[in-house]
C-alpha cells in the first residue's frame, strides 16, 4: 500500500511563508501527475495546485495563482508546495495526492494516492 506522507505544515503570521513536502513511504513510484489540495472546517477539500511529470507543466487555483509554487524533484519522487504571501484564509489542512495517469487532475476523484494532510494556520 503505498502511502504518501506530507511534512511542513505550522502556524504563520499573515504574509509569511512555508514549504510543504510530500514523499511516498515504504514503496518507489512514478506519480505522472502530483497535486495538493486542501480542506477548512466545514467546507469541501478543494484543489490547490498540479504539477504533470511528463511536461512539468503546473497548473493552479485562482486564489493561489501568483503566491504559491508547486514542484518535483524527480530523483527523490518528492512534491513540494512553496506558499508564500499567507493570508488567514490560506488556513486549512493540506493534502498530498498522487497519481499515475495523465489525465483530468482538478477533483479528489482523479488522484488514486493520498497523504494524511498536514495543518496550516495563518494568524492575522
Amino acid at each position: 500500500q503505498v502511502q504518501l506522507v506530507e511534512s511542513g505544515g505550522g502556524l504563520v503570521q499573515a504574509g509569511g511563508s512555508l514549504r510543504l513536502s510530500c514523499a511516498p513511504s515504504g514503496h518507489t513510484f512514478p506519480p505522472y501527475t502530483g497535486g495538493w489540495f486542501r480542506q477548512a472546517p466545514g467546507k469541501e477539500r478543494e484543489f490547490v495546485a498540479a504539477i504533470k511529470w511528463s511536461d512539468s507543466s503546473t497548473h493552479y487555483a485562482q486564489s493561489v495563482r501568483g503566491r504559491f509554487a508547486i514542484s518535483r524533484d524527480n530523483a527523490k519522487n518528492t512534491v513540494y508546495l512553496q506558499m508564500d504571501s499567507l493570508r488567514p484564509e490560506d488556513t486549512a489542512v493540506y493534502y498530498c495526492a498522487a497519481d499515475r495517469t495523465f489525465g483530468a487532475f482538478r477533483l479528489t476523484r482523479d488522484y488514486e494516492y493520498w497523504g494524511q494532510g498536514t495543518q496550516v494556520t495563518v494568524s492575522s
